[in-house]
């Protein structure tokens, strides 16, 4: 059976065949159909282009949403905090990375809250990211989604890599961090000495790993009932961390500990954000540093170098960490043989 004007029974009508139909231009067919109501036509021509599409059964074709129209170039990077400057300068690094290669970032600031990790998580989908990039470990009860999420959608993780994730990762050894710290001090004729840390949580084993190797390095000497080890309570990683919260850590720790040893001749921050604590604290005891204390930290931060705080720390190139997670990161979306679907269904 034939169609008015010749169209047959099974033929595609496209928009040009309304427009001839109705006497209009085929943008007109358009903007009437697609409401676009910002454009003021008659109700014949309205009229007659509705008309036309109902008798050839035209259809409009379905619209492609927003995120297959123009997918953004988005990273998604997921900090436990960004109060210690060690996590900023990674964040620099993969910034500084990202944007060479046209890709903005999304940043995810967990606060070492689980809920919020959860939370975060939950969002990737929506956010559509072409990697992300994890600043520290994943929580426990995560590594199983992050590691599905990983099939769909590149991942790498900043941090120990034994913690058996089956992810792309660059691996800082806080073992062999804790070593050179020890190393460092026994080189230098120190014996008795304090380490200074945050909670030591099965949850943030990574702090464990910096303590443990600078305790073996003690105890090789013969020397590990010479350390004394001093970590902040576990409720400080369920509040929401402050500014100086881990400098907070090293200050008072260390007014702790002096009231309760007077043979110590260095102590040790897990990171520079504690050492400057340590620092503050001995100062106001009237303690001279490094005089009648040395005080080491870890991660050269940009403070540690400022002229009247000089603080011993271990150089580890935290920048150039970012920079390679991002390297990782662009070297899977080149090869991802489906760029096309990596959109996630989470």
């Amino acid at each position: 059976m034939c169609c008015k004007r010749g169209f047959m029974a099974g033929k595609k009508v496209t928009s040009s065949d309304v427009a001839e139909r109705a006497g209009v231009s085929q943008a007109t067919v358009s903007m009437v159909l697609n409401k676009k109501y910002n454009v003021s036509f008659s109700k014949d021509v309205v009229r007659r282009v509705e008309e036309a599409a109902a008798e050839l059964g035209y259809v409009l074709p379905r619209r492609k949403k927003r995120q297959e129209e123009r997918r953004e170039k988005l990273l998604v990077v997921i900090s436990p905090n960004l109060t210690n400057p060690y996590y900023v300068m990674l964040l620099q690094g993969i910034e500084s990375r990202a944007a060479e290669q046209g890709f903005g970032i999304f940043v995810c600031n967990t606060q070492r809250d689980l809920k919020l990790e959860e939370r975060y998580l939950k969002m990737i989908s929506s956010l559509n990211p072409h990697g992300i990039i994890y600043m520290c470990n994943p929580g426990q009860c995560f590594m199983g989604q992050v590691e599905e999420i990983s099939k769909k959608v590149p991942v790498v993780v900043i941090n120990n890599q034994d913690e058996r994730l089956n992810v792309d990762a660059v691996d800082l050894d806080n073992s062999k961090l804790g070593r050179l710290m020890a190393r460092h001090l026994l080189e230098l004729g120190h014996r008795d000495v304090a380490y200074i840390a945050p909670p030591l949580t099965a949850r943030q084993k990574q702090r464990s790993r910096r303590v443990e190797g600078f305790l073996k390095e003690f105890k090789n000497a013969g020397l590990g009932g010479h350390v004394a080890i001093r970590a902040a309570d576990e409720q400080i990683d369920k509040d929401v961390p402050g500014i100086d919260s881990e400098y907070r850590i090293g200050y008072d720790l260390t007014r702790e500990l002096m009231e309760e040893r007077q043979d110590l001749t260095a102590i040790v921050g897990l990171n520079d954000m504690i050492a400057f604590g340590i620092m503050d604290a001995l100062h106001d005891m009237k303690y001279k540093v490094p005089g009648d204390i040395s005080v080491m930290g870890c991660d050269n931060t940009l403070f540690a170098k400022v002229k009247r705080v000089s603080l011993t720390t271990i150089e580890h190139f935290v920048i150039y960490k970012g920079m390679d997670a991002c390297d990782i990161i662009m070297k899977k979306i080149q090869s991802h043989t489906e760029n096309d679907t990596q959109r996630l269904s989470l």
